[in-house]
């Protein structure tokens, strides 16, 4: 699935270089995941029994498959629990988000 990559903001130092129409192009990331998630899913690899539940009930589409298991993408994850809450062998727990304090 092709998803928008992180671009950093460069600002306008022009009023010609400002955006006409939308504020940003498509495909366009100005931040991830806002920045304001507050917990964060994480997947307990050994518990996971590859049901894929989190994967059909996640609004974002944030969960992913690989050969080694299910995986979160954080660069869209809102963190809003609800892989969390429908994992019936409770594989995914939701870990308070570190952010740097400057």
């Amino acid at each position: 699935m092709n998803r928008p990559k992180h671009i950093l903001h460069k600002r306008p130092q022009h009023i010609d270089e400002y955006p006409v129409g939308p504020t940003f192009r498509a495909g366009y990331l100005p931040d991830k995941n806002a920045g304001w998630r507050t917990f964060r899913p994480v997947i307990d690899q050994e518990a996971c029994v590859n049901c894929m539940m989190c994967y059909l009930v996640c609004p974002d589409g944030t969960i992913y498959k690989t050969d080694e298991g299910l995986y979160v993408d954080y660069d869209f994850c809102k963190g809003c629990g609800v892989c969390a809450h429908q994992c019936h062998v409770e594989a995914i727990k939701m870990v308070k988000e570190e952010h740097d304090e400057q």
